[in-house]
This record gives C-alpha cells, sequence and structure tokens, in this order.
C-alpha cells in the first residue's frame, strides 16, 4: 500500500525540523518561523543560539513566571496554551469535535477509562497552534496511571478542518488517565500533520504504559509535550468539574489559567475553604 502524501509531507517536517543549524544561523531562522506564525520568541528561556534546531525551538521551554499557575485550588487550569476548539457536555457516549460533528468518546479514548462512567460529564477541547507554547502540564494534583499510544491518521487540526471532517478520534494520540481526590480525569493527547511526535516525561513514545507506581503530578508539572501541530481533548466525568464559566469557542486560554470548577460534591479539595 503507498504511504499517503501527508504521512510523506510529515516525515520530511521532521527531517527537516531536526535539522542541526549552524549557530549564528538559528535567531535569523526562528525569528523568521516566529513572524511566520505570531510566535513570541522574547518569551524562550535562554538565547535563541542555545536551541539546535527549529523542532527543539518549537518545544522550548519558557521564561519563569510567565505561565502562573491559578491559585485557587477549586480550579481546574488549562494544561495548554491554545484556543477554545469547542466545550461541550457528554451526550449519549459522545462529545462535539466541531459545530454539528459529534463523535463517540470511547473510539477517543480507545480503551482507556473503560470503567468511568464519563456520561453528564464535560469535555474541553483546546487547539494549540504554530504560534503556541507545545508543552504539556498536569491540569491538577494527582497521578498519572496510564498513558497508551495510539496509531492512527495525520489530519491537521485546525479548526477550519475539524468543522469539515472527522479528526480526532482517527487521528494519532496518547490518552492519559490521571487520578485525583475529585475522581478522574482523562488527557487526550492529538498529533497532526507536520511531524505530530508526542513525548510524556519519563515515558517511552509507543505502547500502553500502566504506571506502578503511579506518578505523582503537582498542579501546573510539565507532564508531556507536542513536537508540532495538535490539540488535547481533557474529559471529566460527572461530578467532578464543570466548565469555567463564560469561557466558550473561539476564547484563548494560556497554561495555568482556570478552564473549569471542581464540583463542591466530588470530594475534598485541597486547601479550599468549604
Amino acid at each position: 500500500m503507498a504511504t499517503p502524501v501527508r504521512y510523506q509531507a510529515s516525515r520530511f517536517a521532521g527531517w527537516l525540523a531536526d535539522r542541526h543549524l549552524p549557530r549564528w544561523m538559528r535567531p535569523f531562522v526562528f525569528k523568521t518561523y516566529c513572524r511566520l506564525t505570531g510566535a513570541d520568541w522574547s518569551q524562550a528561556r535562554g538565547p535563541l543560539h542555545i536551541y539546535p534546531s527549529l523542532g527543539r525551538f518549537f518545544v522550548r521551554e519558557l521564561q519563569d513566571g510567565l505561565r502562573p499557575i491559578d491559585p485557587d485550588p477549586r480550579h481546574l487550569v488549562s494544561p495548554v496554551d491554545g484556543t477554545v476548539q469547542d466545550i461541550s457536555p457528554i451526550h449519549e457516549g459522545t462529545i462535539l469535535q466541531a459545530k454539528g460533528h459529534r463523535y463517540a468518546v470511547r473510539e477517543l479514548l480507545a480503551g482507556v477509562g473503560e470503567d468511568i462512567d464519563l456520561e453528564g460529564g464535560h469535555a474541553w477541547t483546546i487547539y494549540l497552534g504554530p504560534k503556541d507554547y507545545h508543552r504539556i502540564h498536569s491540569p491538577c494534583a494527582g497521578h498519572l496511571h496510564r498513558a497508551r499510544w495510539v496509531a492512527g491518521a495525520r489530519y491537521s487540526v485546525q479548526p477550519r478542518v475539524l468543522r469539515k471532517r472527522m479528526v480526532l478520534p482517527i487521528n494519532e494520540r496518547c490518552p492519559l488517565r490521571i487520578e485525583t481526590e475529585q475522581g478522574p480525569l482523562l488527557l487526550v493527547l492529538v498529533g497532526a500533520v507536520v511531524v505530530g511526535r508526542i513525548r510524556v516525561v519519563g515515558l517511552e513514545a509507543g505502547g500502553d504504559h500502566r504506571l506502578d507506581p503511579p506518578r505523582a503530578l503537582q498542579r501546573g508539572q510539565e507532564l508531556a509535550r507536542f513536537e508540532m501541530g495538535s490539540t488535547i481533548v481533557l474529559l471529566a466525568p460527572k461530578g467532578s468539574a464543570v466548565p469555567l464559566e463564560g469561557l466558550g469557542e473561539g476564547d484563548t486560554v494560556q497554561m495555568g489559567a482556570p478552564i473549569g470548577v471542581w464540583d463542591p460534591s466530588a470530594g475534598k479539595v485541597e486547601g479550599a475553604t468549604r
């Protein structure tokens, strides 16, 4: 079977992004990339010449203090910088990819969290564009129990594409299961065209990882990263977290900013006054 053109393009883009650049060329290349995409090179940690390739610059760390974590423990915080594609209830086992396009949440999860009753819960879908910071952080304190890489397509995840065709439940992805004092959360990292690599801190990419013992996570702790285009889908069962009032499609969010509120009946929220 012939390799689809988008896979060939992704392989070539990955090869190109990984090419080692001469030190003198790096600031010019990275600033040109930023001008084309709207990214802010001034937020990068360290001088631009320390990044040996465009791929390494793409997953750059940020200067300390630029993404403060919301101090209210009653809030679920955004794991990423990005644009809200959709916030929707989980209804009859489906969620919205975009207006008019529903898909089965179990297809997205590919076997992760099968024991969790998601009906009546909520899903946050956040798109990360080329300009965005592409590291992913934990939206809450808890423990990482499972990470499973799922093979799939590499369609673009741009909002205009999601409005036209089904993408999220068929693209390459990595569902994560996080257990918290308020109940389980599922965070799905969806790859895309152009490289599409998904990395989880401390785990070898690929396969099905069931962590024993589970890994402790602090709120806002770095958890994973995308190498080029991407989207995340965060799923909370009924009775755990609900969307932050006023947040909706098209809104821009930053990592660490509140996107949800823990249901006070869900369990203990450490440090909160109840």
